[in-house]
């Protein structure tokens, strides 16, 4: 039987977003950054419960979402499996893009910034950024 990937789950119960919808989150953050890739198997829901003590029912509702979307199928008897990834090879394969990144944020924090203001930072700047893209 393949092992699970390498992905653990953190669920944050302050964020006001949805447990599922955290797990999809970060289901897709791994098959962004190749940590996931297709093949793997996720972690069963009994694990997942286990390192998160979420109900079993939250896990599948996030796997069957994201069967829905195509990104992993369930095998009866043997798991869910990545079927594609997501996003480009320059995520993981652009160093100087991370590092440049991972300096920003240094400076980021040693200005003030918690974390939460980083993230509404960086999203303002996202948006601004990609606003063009949408509108065609």
């Amino acid at each position: 039987m393949a092992e699970s990937a390498a992905v653990e789950f953190r669920i944050d119960r302050r964020s006001g977003v949805a447990t599922y919808l955290q797990i999809v989150q970060q289901t897709k953050q791994a098959l962004r950054l190749g940590v996931l890739e297709p093949g793997d198997r996720l972690p069963t829901a009994r694990e997942v419960v286990e390192a998160t003590a979420i109900n079993p029912n939250t896990v599948l509702k996030a796997y069957r979402e994201l069967e829905r979307e195509g990104l992993v199928e369930a095998r009866r008897g043997l798991g869910t499996f990545v079927r594609r990834t997501l996003g480009s090879a320059a995520v993981t394969t652009d160093p100087p893009l991370r590092a440049e990144l991972t300096e920003w944020t240094r400076r980021a924090r040693a200005a003030g910034l918690d974390r939460d203001d980083v993230s509404a930072l960086f999203t303002d700047v996202l948006d601004s950024t990609f606003k063009g893209d949408q509108d065609s």
